[in-house]
């Protein structure tokens, strides 16, 4: 009884280290879900700004000339870009994810229709465990505070395949958030650039190097944009699945830790009753025999 006595208090002292772990770990969630909530919103009204004025842009310029990122074609290969976190302990933030994309892949007849990217180690490890082709040779890290140059290779790349018609087709894949509790799967169609709204605009644009050499710029760093405004929402998300992972995570250590002291408590009493009848015996037994 006494060695399961130390064993249960071995298991409390062990989960409740575990509790406190996982609440410095929520409350530093919880921090940083701030920060990138923040850094979102701000980064949205620049990028409202950047798309009225490239629509306005391309408007303009249509009569002129078209430029390639904003023709669609007949779409023979897809190129997805799935945005994962480089760690986990994020509860199904990256699992559910990639569930998702695994869905969307297997109605493909063949792996020669699209290829897969990945910003995030997660999804990196993902593309080669399940075999999907992949212009990458390594992953592409995104660390808390998401870098434009972090990025930028890679949207190159993409944007580089595309004008040069090896893809089709590029379809972002990330955890969208919309609020501490809830995060939406969206697959985002940015090329080709389709969304553009022209807007009435007393603007006139004078193109000093001609309009196809200023779309040649800005275009590919409007897509760079899209990316980047992206990849803070999906870190958002992820700040978020792990403040509640554990949160979660201490709710049940600490269930557990309840659990174990009534477990404990009630062991304990038992061996003090246990030796209060050994007493108690034992005293009748020596008064008996006077």
């Amino acid at each position: 009884m006494a060695n399961s006595l130390r064993e249960v208090k071995g298991r409390i002292a062990s989960t409740e280290s575990t509790a406190q772990i996982t609440k410095a770990m929520y409350m530093v969630s919880q921090s940083k879900v701030k920060k990138a909530e923040q850094n979102y919103k701000q980064y949205q009204d620049f990028m409202k700004r950047i798309s009225e004025m490239v629509s306005n842009l391309v408007a303009k310029a249509n009569d002129d000339f078209k430029h390639e990122l904003t023709i669609e074609r007949e779409v023979k290969k897809t190129a997805y870009l799935v945005i994962t976190s480089d760690r986990g302990l994020a509860g199904a933030y990256n699992s559910s994810l990639l569930k998702a994309l695994d869905e969307k892949l297997s109605k493909y007849n063949s792996k020669d229709e699209f290829i897969v990217s990945s910003i995030g180690k997660k999804g990196f490890s993902h593309i080669l465990k399940r075999g999907y082709p992949t212009n990458q040779k390594e992953p592409t890290y995104v660390r808390d505070d998401v870098m434009f140059v972090d990025v930028q290779p890679l949207a190159n790349d993409l944007i580089n395949l595309y004008l040069s018609k090896e893809i089709d087709k590029l379809v972002i894949v990330y955890n969208h958030y919309v609020n501490s509790i809830t995060q939406e799967i969206e697959f985002k169609e940015l090329l080709p650039i389709t969304n553009i709204e022209s807007k009435a605009s007393a603007i006139d644009y004078v193109y000093e190097t001609g309009v196809e050499k200023t779309l040649n710029i800005i275009l590919p760093i409007y897509i760079q944009d899209i990316i980047y405004g992206i990849i803070l929402d999906a870190k958002t998300s992820e700040h978020s699945a792990r403040m509640n992972s554990m949160k979660n995570a201490t709710d049940n250590a600490n269930e557990v830790i309840d659990k174990l002291q009534l477990l404990y408590n009630r062991a304990r009493q038992s061996v003090i009753t246990t030796e209060l009848i050994d007493i108690i015996g034992g005293a009748n037994a020596i008064g008996g025999d006077k």
